[in-house]
């Protein structure tokens, strides 16, 4: 499975997420770990995961299985990027080395078979992945087949903007095409910006303009830069609106719980679903 990857990132067609990854690691610290655990703990509505089975599906830095797992639950992490499913290993054995109930893997969101192997889980959480797979859709119904009766499906996608999606998607396929020099010159303009757009925004506002990247720090995400190299990067690319992802999942026995709809901006749609009993 490694070799297939290589080869998708040598011919310019995946964006190394691990690469990026590890260098968040550097800088994760208790506090960000603390924050992750409040974090999922808002999105699953659930104080505790004790008793609960937990599936990573797409686990990248291993951040949210770390807190999953602190939280009580028994983990299965797996990743398609051999370096995320090495982040998340090292993520496992330098601060959960006694947790027997925490699995890592290496393996893909497409591989029906590798799947249908882990079972069903209680909680099944994709965070910003099935967008990155090139067949979101297939993705989608993949993962969520492996969520339990009753349990809790958690994802997020890329929002569909009509006029910007296709602009973007040429962007990313560049960048991850491109050598390091024009690598940088993309994200470098990005980061631009990003930062007079934010610090215009501050300032109206009355705002620190430091305030909102100190904040991010300590909450999902990377540090600025490694936010933006994650971003510009991200290829493959696909989006959905929140209605789509709502008739997909519900054709297939979800309902929602929760959805956190970034409007007609750009980012990610955040969702919560349940699986209906009898499905």
């Amino acid at each position: 499975m490694s070799g297939h990857w290589q080869a998708e990132v040598a011919q310019g067609q995946r964006f190394e997420f691990g690469s990026n990854w590890a260098l968040f690691l550097r800088r994760l610290d208790e506090k960000r770990i603390r924050a992750a655990e409040d974090s999922l703990k808002e999105l699953l509505d659930l104080s505790s995961l004790a008793g609960r089975t937990f599936l990573d599906a797409g686990s990248g830095s291993g951040l949210f299985s770390l807190a999953a797992s602190r939280l009580g639950a028994a983990v299965i992490s797996f990743d398609y990027d051999p370096a995320s499913v090495a982040c998340t290993s090292h993520l496992r054995n330098s601060i959960a080395a006694d947790d027997a109930s925490w699995t890592v893997l290496e393996g893909s969101v497409l591989d029906q078979s590798f799947l249908e192997s882990l079972g069903r889980f209680d909680v099944v959480y994709s965070w910003g992945v099935l967008h990155h797979t090139g067949r979101m859709w297939d993705a989608v119904a993949a993962v969520s087949g492996r969520v339990a009766p009753g349990g809790l499906f958690a994802l997020a996608l890329y929002n569909t903007q009509p006029l910007f999606t296709p602009v973007w998607k040429h962007i990313k396929r560049l960048y991850c095409a491109a050598p390091k020099p024009g690598r940088l010159a993309i994200a470098g303009s990005w980061a631009g910006i990003c930062a007079v757009r934010s610090l215009a925004a501050d300032l109206l506002r009355l705002r620190n303009p430091l305030a909102r990247y100190t904040a991010n720090a300590s909450l999902r995400g990377m540090s600025f830069w490694r936010d933006v190299v994650d971003w510009v990067g991200g290829y493959p690319f696909e989006t959905a609106t929140p209605d789509e992802v709502a008739r997909f999942l519900g054709e297939r026995g979800f309902d929602p719980v929760n959805v956190r709809s970034v409007g007609g901006r750009l980012g990610c749609n955040e969702f919560l679903f349940r699986r209906r009993e009898q499905a």
